[in-house]
């Protein structure tokens, strides 16, 4: 099983086993998109809905970093969303794959190099994490009590950001579910991903902690901060954001990170 040189002239067929591979599990997506609807739905759903329409007819909404919350709130909410549904999409399924029946077995099988399966199983993964994200739209424009004032300020900034951040929550994805045995999934959600949830710059832009420094410095090993700062300069410009070319940088040196330690457990599982 060769994992890495790919010749020429065997390119062609390699194009189309990829492509068979995501039309297989495309078919499958259409199949359950009902549930995958309300997996990816739900939490963005229920976040507008409490911080957005509860909160200020409570009183309980601020401005941050000079919009309103709901505002501030939508490219973090799409970030989450992104973040969830490309571990979820990559994670879960390999803990059922790794198990006791192989089902992996009869991916690897097809006319590819090993890591060229892992390597649609991300790009899978961000397929549904840009329709994760998208769907993260029309919701904060029918439910926040307080206007969203976004716009596409820069459409070349929201296009890669959209895909970058994509790959690389399917690379996490894919890094937890090839290193991780299958017990452990659910306690890796609740120590890793719901912490660096928290921590990602969701709720308010990374130039307000500034009054934290420590954190605001620690946060930078976060790759959901570069996802939201990065959404938020393409869809909020007149909230304070990062530089764009820092936003790029992390989210490709993320990617790479991430892909390199799933690659890896995925061929060392795979092989073994």
């Amino acid at each position: 099983m060769s994992n890495l040189s790919v010749p020429p002239a065997k390119s062609v067929p390699y194009a189309r086993a990829f492509a068979g591979l995501l039309m297989r599990d495309l078919r499958v997506l259409r199949r359950e998109v009902g549930p995958f609807i309300l997996r990816v739905g739900m939490q963005p759903l229920l976040f507008l809905f409490v911080f957005t329409y509860v909160f200020p007819h409570i009183g309980q909404a601020n401005a941050v970093g000079g919009a309103n919350f709901a505002t501030v709130l939508l490219p973090g909410l799409m970030a989450v969303a992104i973040m969830f549904s490309g571990i979820a999409a990559v994670a879960l399924p390999l803990s059922q794959e790794f198990g006791i029946t192989r089902e992996i077995d009869d991916r690897v099988m097809c006319p590819l190099p090993v890591s060229a399966v892992a390597i649609e199983k991300i790009c899978f993964s961000a397929l549904q994490s840009i329709l994760a994200a998208l769907l993260v739209l029309p919701l904060a424009y029918l439910i926040p009590a307080n206007p969203v004032h976004a716009h596409v300020a820069s459409w070349p900034m929201l296009v890669i950001t959209l895909i970058l951040a994509s790959l690389v929550s399917g690379a996490l994805g894919l890094a937890i579910g090839s290193n991780v045995r299958p017990q452990q999934i659910g306690l890796v959600f609740s120590i890793v991903v719901v912490p660096i949830t928290f921590l990602g710059c969701v709720y308010y832009p990374w130039a307000v902690l500034s009054r934290v420094r420590w954190l605001q410095i620690a946060v930078l090993l976060n790759p959901i901060v570069y996802m939201s700062e990065g959404l938020r300069t393409a869809l909020t410009p007149g909230v304070p954001h990062m530089p764009s070319l820092l936003i790029v940088f992390a989210l490709l040196l993320s990617l790479a990170l991430l892909g390199m330690v799933g690659l890896k457990g995925f061929l060392r599982k795979v092989i073994s």
